[in-house]
């Protein structure tokens, strides 16, 4: 089978397969995009509709850990995300392989952005900001991969919780708030990882920014579109995920509500 007939059968199944890079030491992370186009036009054909984009690996103090010393992105869908009414919410871990916790800063876009823009044109094109948690997993054994391999695997995107939306319009100092905000992330009620915004390459609103340039140069044929939303990478470690857990968070800015995720089977 090809990668991404490959691919979206483990995704399908929740279960592991064999690395890209391992079957084709030549699958770049040009041939990743690649199969990652394939997999976003067959997940639409079947019925799933795209809601934005996640950004990955923009945390650089987990590029050592894992291996990936690059961001990667892909598309996140109606069938993975949830704008949440609250700041609390259930979540199944049904269907996840190896699933982890991230908590990050999400945006939704009003209109659509270009490359080149400066921090202050692009917040421009911003509808709204949340704190939000995106579930991350992996169909390859152990959490090892290259690059290539996470593109190609959905970017690692399992679900996407986001909290209340706070509107930027007005916010003058966004970018520099965001850089500061502090994150804690707590696993039954005990603090597990601690964050900060600039950690994501300088911050949010600067992840963001590189990626509108990363997009147009490496991906063209993606549309950033009036209503997409984009969640900007972990602020934390990424923290594997049990049943019968309680996640929250707690943040230093309170414009931005924290959450609390319970796991379920």
């Amino acid at each position: 089978m090809s990668p991404a007939a490959t691919l979206l059968a483990a995704l399908d199944a929740g279960a592991l397969c064999a690395r890209p890079t391992l079957q084709d030491p030549a699958f770049d992370l040009r041939a990743a995009f690649a199969t990652a186009e394939q997999l976003r036009a067959l997940r639409s054909a079947r019925g799933e509709q795209p809601r934005g984009y996640k950004i990955g690996f923009t945390n650089r103090s987990i590029w050592p850990r894992y291996g990936v010393h690059q961001p990667i992105w892909g598309p996140v869908w109606d069938s993975t995300t949830q704008l949440l009414d609250g700041t609390e919410a259930r979540l199944s871990l049904q269907g996840l392989s190896q699933p982890r916790l991230e908590p990050e800063v999400v945006f939704g876009f009003a209109q659509a952005p270009r490359a080149g823009m400066s921090l202050a044109e692009l917040q421009g094109c911003l509808e709204w900001v949340a704190h939000g948690f995106e579930v991350v997993h992996t169909h390859f054994e152990d959490w090892r991969f290259a690059a290539a391999d996470t593109v190609a695997d959905f970017a690692l995107h399992g679900r996407l919780r986001i909290g209340p939306r706070r509107p930027v319009h007005g916010w003058l100092s966004l970018a520099e708030d965001l850089a500061a905000l502090q994150v804690e992330l707590l696993c039954n009620g005990v603090v597990v990882d601690r964050g900060q915004g600039a950690v994501v390459l300088d911050g949010p609103l600067q992840a963001l920014r590189l990626w509108v340039n990363a997009m147009a140069e490496h991906t063209p044929d993606w549309p950033i579109r009036p209503g997409d939303l984009v969640t900007t990478g972990t602020i934390t470690d990424a923290w594997p995920m049990k049943p019968g857990q309680t996640w929250t968070t707690r943040l230093s800015d309170p414009r931005l509500a924290p959450l609390t995720l319970h796991t379920e089977a």
